[in-house]
């Protein structure tokens, strides 16, 4: 078992201006990959967006309240960048290196997850399978982040660690935890 419990922080100039923590685990077993986050603190204060019936994948769901994760091999400069939104939306990018070569992970065609959205927190758990990305021998690294806009359109962003002078959740050296 490789379950690792983390807990997100704001870009250093992003300091906001209410109560808020965002935490949550990662886990994976054999290929299965699970991922639960949960948003605690004055969610009145957060513009989040509600709940669609029929969830689908969608572009610059970073431009909103949006839970993210990047998934790399240890050893490879690809990665893939997970976009969940709590409305149910998502997406999947997959990456050559650095910010280049981006294009729709193909190999998905749904992302479901579960989203709680409460008045004083906020869960979202993912199961995803990774047989269609990864080998289950292959080492892999995560980072994970959010990205958090306030009622007055205010963007903040969260992740384990800020490697670069500004939010930049694609940079390697974020991706710190190993599974």
């Amino acid at each position: 078992m490789s379950d690792r419990t983390f807990f997100l922080k704001p870009f250093p100039s992003d300091s906001p201006r209410f109560q808020l923590e965002i935490s949550g685990s990662v886990d994976r077993q054999f290929n299965q990959l699970s991922i639960q986050y949960q948003i605690l603190g004055q969610l009145a204060e957060l513009a989040i967006p509600t709940a669609t019936n029929l969830p689908s994948r969608k572009d610059e769901l970073w431009q909103q309240t949006c839970l993210e994760f990047f998934l790399g091999i240890k050893g490879s400069p690809q990665y893939w960048e997970f976009n969940l939104s709590p409305t149910g939306d998502w997406n999947i990018y997959h990456f050559e290196d650095y910010r280049q070569g981006m294009q729709p992970e193909a190999a998905f065609t749904s992302l479901p997850f579960v989203v709680h959205n409460r008045p004083n927190y906020l869960l979202l758990n993912l199961e995803l399978n990774l047989d269609k990305i990864v080998e289950i021998e292959q080492k892999i690294e995560i980072a994970i982040a959010s990205v958090i806009q306030s009622k007055a359109g205010e963007m903040r962003y969260w992740a384990l660690t800020h490697c670069g002078t500004q939010a930049d959740f694609h940079l390697r050296d974020s991706f710190t935890i190993k599974l």
